[in-house]
């Protein structure tokens, strides 16, 4: 005996709730979604600079013998790495050269995938989501990129 089960069609009802809520979703503003975003990202960045600067010698150390990134020498990439991560989560806060910052943060997150924690792409991955959508989208309207970019555009059209 062979069951063909029909697959269950929503009713119109159910097809009318789910439209609406996909509607509603689609409206969420960017502006709404990049606020979390910059503020995820900057917190992961940030907290590893307090990490680094709890204990610089040790810092200077894991440059040394476990990160080993190809090029700069440990001393150098330390620098380097805690100067961003001391930066770009504050510009990311305040909105501030999103794109630039994501783009960086970007090739950072790259950098220690490829170089570092290979094993530890799937955090990697969300890192690179986030700021997909930043470097894509920008900052969104709560943030000093729109408030500049409102009173520098009109300043240039003028001319």
């Amino acid at each position: 005996m062979t069951n063909h089960a029909q697959p269950i069609a929503p009713d119109r009802a159910t097809s009318s709730v789910i439209a609406r809520l996909v509607r509603w979703l689609d409206a969420v503003p960017h502006t709404l979604l990049a606020l979390p975003l910059r503020f995820a990202v900057a917190t992961v960045f940030w907290n590893s600079a307090m990490t680094k600067l709890a204990n610089w010698q040790t810092a200077i150390e894991l440059f040394r013998d476990e990160y080993k990134v190809p090029v700069l020498p440990p001393d150098l990439a330390a620098y380097m790495a805690v100067s961003i991560e001391l930066g770009a989560p504050i510009l990311l806060a305040l909105g501030l050269a999103t794109r630039p910052v994501a783009l960086l943060l970007l090739g950072m997150t790259a950098v220690i995938e490829i170089f570092v924690y290979p094993q530890a792409w799937p955090t990697h991955l969300q890192w690179a989501a986030m700021l997909l959508v930043l470097l894509c989208r920008g900052a969104g309207d709560w943030s000093l990129d729109h408030l500049i970019a409102r009173r520098l555009l009109p300043a240039l059209r003028g001319r």
